[in-house]
C-alpha cells in the first residue's frame, strides 16, 4: 500500500520562508517523477513543481518560480519544497504526488498516488 505523507505547512507572514517534506513508503520511490501542487480558496488544483528521479529535470510554474526550490533525497524517500519570499497568494493547500508525467515543459495531473495535504497561510 503506497502512502503520500505531507508536513511542514503553517502559518507565515509574507516575506518569510517555509520548507514543505513529503514522505512516501509502498514504491519504488528513486524511480518516480515526484511533485507538488496546491489548491487555494477557488479550489482549483494548480500544478507547483516536478523533478525527475534524478533530479535533472525541474519545472516550476510561473507564478513560484524564482521562489520554490524542489528537490529530493531518494535514500530518504523524501521530497521538499523550500518556498521563499511568501506571498498572501502562496495561501493554499500544498499536495504530495507521486508517479505522473513531469518533463521541462511542464506536469500534468495524473499523477497516481497523493497525500492529504498540508495547509500553508500566508498573513499579510
Amino acid at each position: 500500500q503506497v502512502q503520500v505523507t505531507e508536513s511542514g505547512g503553517r502559518m507565515v507572514q509574507a516575506g518569510g520562508s517555509l520548507r514543505l517534506s513529503c514522505t512516501v513508503s509502498g514504491l519504488t520511490f528513486g524511480e518516480k517523477n515526484m511533485a507538488w501542487f496546491r489548491s487555494g480558496q477557488d479550489n482549483t488544483r494548480e500544478g507547483v513543481s516536478c523533478i525527475s528521479p534524478s533530479g535533472d529535470i525541474r519545472w516550476y510554474s510561473d507564478s513560484v518560480k524564482g521562489r520554490f526550490t524542489i528537490s529530493r533525497d531518494n535514500t530518504e524517500k523524501a521530497l521538499y519544497l523550500q518556498i521563499d519570499s511568501l506571498k498572501p497568494e502562496d495561501t493554499a493547500v500544498y499536495y504530495c504526488a507521486s508517479w505522473g508525467p513531469c518533463q521541462r515543459t511542464g506536469l500534468t495531473h495524473n499523477y497516481s498516488y497523493w497525500g492529504r495535504g498540508t495547509q500553508v497561510t500566508v498573513s499579510s
